[in-house]
């Protein structure tokens, strides 16, 4: 791999979109959130009413969903067909879908090329839940990041709006969602053999990111 690849694995809330962002910013390397494609998948799914539970409706609509993404402002934006679907994906509706809909081999099969040729040309960060163990088994560095199931819930919750806040349901669907994510029988949510684990719990974002940087400094 001649491009120098950071993995950041780890559960909802536990802060890997933040650590990835301002760690790609100090590393002066591209950010990519693949959590996104999988919701970017889910989205179309509801929007096209899509069976996902039946493999050849599913095969028909993988092969021509057209995921991708584009640099605005510095930043990558989630186009689908084109269009810009970044804002419509975080709902939590979206969120336990793409959790369901991503166990599925066939989708993670078909976002695979998306983020390996993304790779390919760039020096990146790239956040997911089997960045480290399936995706780039060769990254320069791996991370898996990780808090306490209250501390995460209580993260999300304060990025809610406030007419859906709800703390026992956050929490609950938190729950839910890391028992399927690590449970699935395709690239369960684990950390690699190789990988460094840090608990976010009692750390700020800052002292999160100096870590990683002290760790990559070694490598």
């Amino acid at each position: 791999m001649n491009t120098r690849i950071i993995t950041i694995d780890g559960p909802a809330g536990a802060g890997k979109t933040t650590v990835s962002k301002c760690l790609s910013q100090k590393l002066g390397c591209v950010y990519v959130d693949t959590g996104a494609l999988y919701r970017g998948v889910a989205y179309e799914i509801q929007q096209q009413k899509i069976d996902w539970e039946n493999d050849i409706a599913l095969e028909a609509f993988l092969k021509d969903i057209d995921l991708n993404f584009v640099m605005e402002n510095d930043t990558f934006v989630l186009t689908s067909s084109g269009k810009d679907i970044t804002k419509f994906i975080r709902t939590p509706e979206i969120s336990m879908l793409a959790s369901s809909s991503s166990a599925i081999p066939q989708v993670r099969a078909a976002l695979l090329d998306i983020q390996r040729n993304i790779a390919k040309t760039k020096d990146a960060v790239f956040e997911g839940r089997d960045m480290g163990t399936v995706v780039f088994p060769g990254a320069s560095v791996k991370f898996f990041l990780f808090a306490d199931l209250s501390i995460r819930a209580e993260r999300r919750f304060d990025e809610m709006p406030e007419k859906t806040k709800d703390i026992r349901k956050v929490k609950n669907e938190m729950k839910i969602r890391d028992n399927n994510d690590s449970h699935r029988k395709t690239a369960p949510l684990k950390p690699a053999d190789d990988a460094i684990e840090i608990d976010s719990t009692l750390l700020t974002i800052e002292q999160v990111v100096n870590k990683m940087i002290g760790f990559i400094e070694k490598a």
